[in-house]
């Protein structure tokens, strides 16, 4: 992942004097499915001049229960080189009684390394604060002084989950003579709206009041998602030294190929001995698939914060010595080996995230989590993914499809769409093969096979022992209750993007006696789920990706029995998919067929009821009783 700057503390911040905050005057609408209250937040920006940026930031937080200890430990994030000051941390209880104060002194200063960092220039000023009994009340202050003015943050009222938010300010005061851009994004849903103050040419003042918590209910999409923000942005900025202009995609992007790009972007006789070593041949396709499979072969992702403010790419001879690096490394390596190949490719800049989120066109601004590679061709774009050891050519992740991406040429960023895989992409294919038991048990072999968005949630078995896929198996297929299940042949084919394998297994308590006969349900495996109303939900729910899912279920019955009763073939049909079931007898045999497809997309929450209607119908047939009896 690329680092993304930020400062303050997850919503966290400052110091109020002569104030105080009893739980008990929080107003109960914010209490609700809330474990953190922000009570009062304060964030003034001072941009002085081109490399001269000062946040102070304040704010006061009540924590309701232990899940929101780690959301209330101070921390201040900051680059070497800022300057922190002005750190005070009171300690309240419930009543908003003082309990302690803390200053800078009582911080410890570590490496701001996420999992999996292994070079990182990030630092954090982190309070190991002893939480008192729940709840307490926190305010911490702060100031920053920065040099970096391309990241100035969006003003959003949280991140999480589970967060309200009683009363938040957000200025900047602008002296630095650079046109500053802000433009607001409103809630989709209507979820909240943020107050202007002020939004003159040098000054900007914003507020936000009364936002409940959003529950991480059901389907509930990201907070980014719903929640309102203003973005903010310089026409001219610093990074490191190096200042540029961001008030076109065009300039940006001729800066940072020119500045970010292009000082790294250096073959050596060692990269192009490894290409001259491929012997490629064939179409431009299979020469980026051989480089492509090679340098997977060959590298592992580790993140590395180094380099310009931690957006430059490691050198590629350095990943090629060293078999490592993170997501910029690793494409501009790939990047420098398809160079090398005389095949044009691009680095492309994206927000990876389970929901999409895509740039504005129409505001230029510094952003993006994660790099990709695009190389377009004749018969179209080639996206890859170059961080995953396991991924299939040609393939991206639920968390990069269906979005645009900054793509850097000399010229400027195109900005440029990821591919969406429709639901006939996103496949499930299930063949059981069951033998019933008069002793309630099932014994029976399977085909899986999962290919898309499917295929991505299905990698995870290559990092397992066998141990670990067993007590996946019995996790993931938690409909049956197994005695035994084991997974046997699987197989990723990363030219296909498609992955199989084979399950063998037992299970109990699947039949259950009826005099001299026996009931069981019409499909054994499948994805089971429990949908509630919620006639006061207040957000709207998502389905995150398209997917269809095909399943052929042959039963065998025991000798001398034969199925007396089968339900009705049904189908049930919405704007969310739609899902078919049939039955047939065959001699001592009896088939069933499943279909579902469910639609991607974000709906309100006024087709809640409608949708919970719609995935019960579809749990009830899959729940259908089939009655076997002994021939007479």
């Amino acid at each position: 992942m690329m680092k993304i700057l930020t400062v303050g503390a997850v919503c966290i911040a400052s110091l109020y004097n002569s104030q105080n905050y009893p739980v008990n005057t929080i107003p109960e609408n914010l209490k609700k499915n809330a474990s953190v209250v922000i009570r009062k937040e304060s964030t003034v920006v001072e941009i002085n001049k081109i490399d001269d940026i000062v946040y102070k930031k304040s704010s006061t937080i009540t924590v309701l229960n232990k899940d929101a200890i780690n959301y209330s430990i101070p921390k201040i994030m900051y680059e070497k080189g800022d300057s922190v000051s002005d750190v005070k941390v009171i300690l309240y209880d419930e009543k908003g009684n003082k309990i302690k104060n803390y200053s800078k002194s009582d911080f410890v200063d570590i490496a701001a390394n996420p999992q999996g960092t292994f070079y990182s220039d990030s630092r954090m000023l982190i309070l190991p604060l002893t939480s008192p009994q729940f709840p307490y009340t926190v305010e911490f202050s702060y100031q920053l002084r920065d040099e970096n003015t391309v990241f100035i943050p969006d003003y959003i009222p949280f991140y999480e989950y589970n967060v309200s938010l009683e009363e938040s300010d957000y200025s900047i005061i602008n002296k630095s003579g650079i046109n500053l851009r802000s433009k607001i994004y409103e809630s989709l849903f209507n979820y909240a709206s943020v107050n202007v103050k002020a939004e003159g040419t040098n000054n900007k003042d914003y507020t936000y009041r009364n936002i409940p918590a959003m529950n991480n209910e059901e389907s509930v999409p990201n907070p980014q998602r719903i929640l309102p923000k203003v973005s903010f942005s310089l026409d001219k900025f610093n990074l490191e030294g190096k200042q540029g202009s961001i008030s076109s995609w065009k300039d940006f992007g001729i800066w940072y190929y020119q500045n970010l790009l292009t000082p790294v972007s250096v073959s050596t006789p060692q990269i192009k001995t490894e290409i001259a070593s491929l012997n490629l041949s064939g179409t431009t396709e299979e020469k980026v698939k051989k480089v492509y499979q090679y340098m997977q072969n060959k590298t592992r992702y580790i993140f590395v914060a180094l380099g310009i403010g931690g957006w430059q790419p490691m050198l590629p001879d350095e990943v090629q010595r060293k078999g490592y690096g993170d997501c910029k490394g690793l494409t501009n390596y790939m990047k420098t080996l398809l160079d090398e190949a005389g095949i044009k490719s691009y680095y492309s800049i994206i927000n990876s995230n389970s929901s999409p989120i895509s740039f504005d066109k129409d505001f230029p601004k510094m952003a993006g989590n994660h790099v990709i590679l695009v190389i377009p061709t004749e018969k179209g774009n080639i996206w890859l993914e170059n961080t995953s050891q396991q991924m299939a050519f040609n393939h991206l992740s639920f968390s990069t499809t269906d979005r645009n991406a900054l793509t850097v040429k000399p010229d400027g960023i195109e900005i440029m769409q990821t591919p969406s895989y429709p639901a006939e992409e996103n496949k499930e294919k299930q063949i059981l093969n069951i033998q019933l038991n008069t002793d309630k048990t099932i014994t029976g072999t399977g085909k899986f096979s999962y290919k898309g968005t499917q295929y991505d949630f299905n990698l995870i078995y290559m990092l397992l022992s066998e141990k670990e896929k067993i007590e996946a198996m019995k996790k993931r297929f938690s409909t049956l209750d197994f005695e035994n299940v084991e997974m046997k042949d699987y197989h990723n084919d990363r030219s296909l993007a498609m992955i199989d394998f084979d399950m063998n297994f037992k299970a109990t308590n699947y039949l259950k006696p009826v005099g001299n006969s026996y009931i069981f349900r019409a499909v054994p495996i499948f994805k089971d789920g429990y949908f509630y109303e919620d006639l006061d939900r207040q957000l709207p729910f998502e389905n995150k990706f398209s997917y269809q899912d095909e399943y052929e279920i042959i039963y065998e019955l025991p000798l001398n029995f034969h199925i007396e009763e089968i339900p009705q073939n049904g189908s049930v049909t919405s704007e969310f998919g739609s899902y078919k079931i049939s039955f047939e007898k065959q001699d001592n045999k009896l088939v069933v067929k499943r279909f579902i497809q469910i639609n991607k997309g974000i709906y309100s929450k006024q087709k809640y009821s409608d949708y919970i209607s719609f995935r019960k119908k579809i749990l009830n047939a899959d729940n259908s009783k089939i009655l076997m009896s002994k021939k007479s």
